[in-house]
């Protein structure tokens, strides 16, 4: 069993002040949401074993923020900063997935973009839970975590339509949550 959870950058800045796409940093809702989800994150252990993650600065400072969050629930996660990641497509998102099985976690995140990201999540969901599929199916949000389980020993095994969507939650739906 292999689990992977993909989450989106939290909020950024409309524009970054040097006018290049990857330069842009979170804002002050990026900051709170990425510690709000990192929480969450490290409330339900176990914790992932590696995380990928784009250089850009937006998805450097949401895995910071994410790191600092997850500190005392567990072992830190291994982290490596994967140029491909940027602006990636699912295919070339798989291929990073799949890259994953040198060093073998057993709990994989990626910290990326959409909309890749976000197609990614679709096309990996092959069963699961109807609710967080309905949540998902129109956006993966900032901050925004999907979590999906996979039947296998070897992350080259993973697939198209072979994930178990295990669940979704954003910082939206978690506000909704508590007041319920």
């Amino acid at each position: 069993m292999r689990r992977l959870l993909l989450l989106r950058h939290a909020k950024t800045e409309h524009d970054a002040p040097s006018g290049h796409d990857q330069d842009r940093r979170l804002d002050e809702r990026g900051h709170r949401d990425a510690a709000e989800i990192g929480g969450w994150i490290a409330r339900p252990p176990p914790l992932p074993n590696l995380a990928l993650v784009s250089p850009a600065v937006r998805t450097t400072q949401t895995w910071e923020i994410v790191r600092e969050a997850l500190k005392g629930a567990g072992p830190a996660p291994k982290v490596e900063f994967v140029p491909e990641l940027y602006g990636a497509d699912p295919a070339q998102l798989l291929i990073a997935i799949r890259m994953a099985s040198v060093t073998d976690p057993k709990r994989l995140m990626l910290i990326g973009h959409n909309p890749g990201m976000h197609e990614l999540a679709l096309t990996l969901t092959g069963s699961g839970d109807q609710a967080a599929q309905r949540a998902l199916s129109d956006n993966l949000p900032t901050s925004g975590l999907a979590v999906f389980d996979f039947a296998i020993d070897d992350w080259n095994e993973v697939s198209f339509r072979r994930g178990k969507l295990v669940l979704f939650v954003s910082p939206k739906l978690l506000k909704q949550a508590s007041r319920s």
